[in-house]
């Protein structure tokens, strides 16, 4: 907050945000912390502001650190400051002035009992509370005593009492503090700690952050994300009254010293001046590093002038702060480097709402973090320069990616007039590497089986759509799949929302190249259409096509590219729908393709959450593997065009195979099997490999669990293990015939325990 020159120090201001009346007082250059629970020079001066401002819904305190009170805890003081107006009129009818009185000396015992109740009133409710109690039994004793011409006085002057005492008592504060006064100390400010708890903010950055734990929650469970100068500890709890899990996060910057916060609100005041142009924003790494020098720079030189001494850790902890509140994405990027968290929600208004994530763990959960109303608008005027889409009255939805490091998430931005109450997001958060099979057979997504019959299709070049609900794990399974494809074909992949693990799979060898495609939501831009791009893809050489996600136009091009590409490659995509006729359903006679063209899909594979019994949790969990045959002509749910290779079961919780599966009733696998010697009418030998494969992807993960190395489940041992398994079952295959299971497993047995124990050598 930077207040007008003429504002002076105890002054304030006030200011409209999201609606609401927000009063800044100015504490900087005061040499002590400002608290409304411990100061009662500071509640006075609140409760004196209120009276001056009674439609203020937030205050906050504005020093080196910010202290924000929300509306309740507001409410209460502007309760306080109508209540001191209240007792302000019952004092003039008990002043001298205003009556006659036979007894002047009582008169003014009255009316200096009066003044010394409203003068601390406002520095201290509750004191002042008792003292009226005290002044009211006084009075009810002294009534039995007087002379009767002194009766009416004192009657009058009970009736006020009462009425104070009274009025006090139905008071939220003291309702808040109720529990507490049988332990109250006359003139103690602890009572006051529970209720005034301010969220608190470094100066340098908007968003408040509610720094203490809930007193009415207990801890649950308690972690630390990042590593060195940049770690934060977040603790779950879970409050008596509330089936969410609230997720309390406390990074660094929120915690730093006097002198570092110091030290931080030059240092922006000075960055703020030489903001970087919008250009810069299109290579963000390369801005980011260039201001993070310049912040180390900064801060060096500033500290020596300052006489502040930095170590080299706390010189770059405070640079990357610096650089996350100024040209990054502040409170946002601390939230993505929790790998638990997959989703990350700001709802309209945003300044005045707590953030909901979804951790894995823990599902839905409240935070303790409040962003505001500056930090939304900066984020999406980012946004909109890193994706060079628009964001505004005529397109109010932009749907784009943020790639922060190791960290990214697809990012879905509404505004007004969709969002008539401002700005609102949801982040996807992805997994920091690619899901693989056996990633997911660990956290019983699907089974071995299912993960033998998925490499086998995959390899036998099959068309693919992968569908579910939000959230199922559609794009995750996707990712999945891509690393079965063989490493030396080539893989394309179109996505208008970059949200596939391209970068990782290039990194382990894969030859694979990313077209970036128009948003189905947006009409003109200068970027290309998702059906031209499929189309566009068909001639860039022999390809697997992958398609993030198909919502549009771009089905008709993406079945265009299945029958032509189903000869020789994987052809993929990921849609919505519950079921296989749920996918025939959007496809056909939402998105215009021809019923005769579905056909040229092979596999349709279902993924939904299931949830638990109580309501409370939800897994991820494949429901189906279903083939789609060629036979049928109009509708292939009357003419029983699809048929499930596997189905979920929900009592065992895990895919079964079904009858046709086991027997060999699969004209897509026929069709595979076709192809290959040894395999055509050879069921017997095409289900020992789809086990075979099964029972290495389990081995993978048994033996994860048996060494406690969980790199071994991830995407790049999963990539050496597939090209280990396809030169085993050729040198077999060229003494054998054929790749038997028995001859194969034991081989690729070997090379495991090999690579394990490299792997335990590099550990160690």
């Amino acid at each position: 907050m930077l207040f007008k020159k003429e504002t002076p120090v105890y002054g304030y201001e006030i200011v409209r945000e999201a609606g609401q009346d927000v009063m800044y007082i100015n504490f900087l250059r005061v040499p002590f912390v400002p608290s409304i629970a411990e100061q009662g020079a500071i509640m006075a001066r609140v409760i004196d502001y209120l009276i001056e401002n009674p439609n203020t819904s937030r205050v906050v305190l504005v020093q080196q650190r910010n202290y924000s009170y929300s509306f309740p805890q507001v409410a209460m003081l502007a309760e306080m400051a109508n209540l001191y107006n209240s007792f302000i009129q019952q004092a003039r009818v008990l002043s001298p002035e205003t009556r006659d009185s036979s007894c002047p000396e009582c008169t003014s015992r009255r009316n200096k009992e009066m003044t010394y109740f409203l003068g601390i009133f406002k520095q201290d409710p509750v004191a002042a509370y008792y003292e009226a109690k005290r002044f009211l039994n006084e009075e009810k004793q002294s009534l039995a005593n007087s002379e009767e011409r002194c009766k009416p006085y004192i009657a009058d002057y009970l009736r006020v009492l009462e009425r104070v005492v009274s009025l006090i008592e139905k008071s939220n504060l003291l309702r808040s503090i109720q529990e507490s006064l049988p332990y109250y100390n006359f003139g103690g400010r602890e009572i006051y700690s529970n209720v005034f708890r301010p969220d608190v903010v470094p100066n340098f950055t908007f968003t408040r952050l509610m720094a203490s734990l809930p007193t009415d929650a207990e801890i649950v469970k308690q972690y630390r994300i990042a590593e060195g100068s940049e770690e934060s500890t977040v603790t779950i709890l879970r409050k008596r009254d509330d089936l969410k899990y609230f997720y309390h996060l406390m990074p660094p910057e929120y915690s730093l010293s006097e002198d570092h916060y110091y030290l931080m609100n030059l240092a922006r005041n000075v960055l703020v001046e030489h903001s970087p142009k919008s250009e810069e924003f299109t290579d963000p790494e390369r801005t980011r590093h260039v201001f993070f020098n310049v912040s180390k720079d900064l801060l060096r030189e500033l500290s020596a002038n300052k006489g502040i001494s930095l170590t080299y850790s706390e010189l770059d902890s405070l640079a990357n702060i610096l650089v996350r509140y100024t040209i990054g994405f502040g409170i946002l990027e601390v939230l993505l480097q929790d790998e638990n968290l997959q989703d990350i929600v700001l709802n309209a208004p945003a300044s005045i709402n707590q953030i909901f994530v979804r951790h894995s763990e823990f599902d839905e959960c409240v935070t303790n973090v409040i962003p505001s109303q500056e930090d939304v608008n900066s984020w999406a005027a980012k946004f909109r320069i890193i994706s060079g889409r628009p964001l505004d009255e005529a397109n109010p939805v932009l749907d784009t990616n943020l790639e922060l490091g190791k960290a990214s998430a697809r990012v879905a931005i509404i505004q007004q007039p969709l969002s008539p109450s401002g700005i609102a997001y949801a982040f996807r958060r992805h997994r920091d590497k690619p899901w693989t099979l056996p990633l997911f057979i660990k956290n019983k997504m699907i089974n071995p089986l299912a993960a033998g019959l998925l490499s086998f299709l995959i390899d036998g070049s099959r068309s693919f759509m992968v569908a579910g609900t939000r959230s199922s794990g559609k794009t995750s399974l996707m990712d999945s799949m891509m690393l079965e494809i063989m490493p030396k074909s080539r893989i394309i992949v179109l996505e208008d929302t970059l949200e596939l693990s391209v970068e990782a799979l290039r990194e382990l060898g894969y030859d694979i190249l990313r077209m970036k495609v128009r948003s189905a939501l947006l009409e003109k831009t200068t970027e290309v259409a998702a059906d031209e791009g499929i189309r566009t893809s068909l001639r860039l050489g022999d390809s697997s096509l992958i398609v993030g996600e198909v919502r549009s136009v771009e089905a008709k091009a993406l079945y265009e590219a299945m029958r032509v590409g189903a000869l020789a490659n994987v052809v993929a995509g990921t849609i919505h729908g519950a079921s296989p006729y749920g996918v025939f359903d959007r496809v056909v006679n939402d998105l215009g393709v021809p019923a005769t063209s579905f056909k040229a899909t092979d596999i349709i594979i279902i993924a939904n959450p299931v949830k638990s019994a109580d309501g409370l949790k939800s897994y991820r969990r494949v429901m189906q593997i279903a083939e789609v045959r060629k036979h049928w002509t109009r509708d292939p749910q009357e003419e029983h065009g699809f048929v499930d290779l596997m189905r979920y079961n929900v009592e065992k919780d895990e895919l079964e195979p079904t009858d046709e599966l086991i027997n060999g009733d699969s004209e897509v696998i026929k069709a595979i099997a076709a192809n290959v010697k040894g395999w055509a009418g050879n069921w017997d030998a095409v289900w020992d490999n789809i086990l075979l494969r099964g029972r290495i992807k389990e081995e993978i993960v048994n033996i994860a669990e048996k060494t406690k190395i969980p790199e071994i489940l991830e995407a790049k041992f999963n990539a050496l293990s597939n090209t280990a398994f396809y030169k085993i079952s050729e040198m077999i295959t060229q003494e054998y015939e054929l790749p038997k299971s028995d001859k194969v497993f034991p081989v690729w047995q070997e090379w495991l325990k090999k690579a394990v124990k490299e792997m335990k050598g590099r550990k160690t």
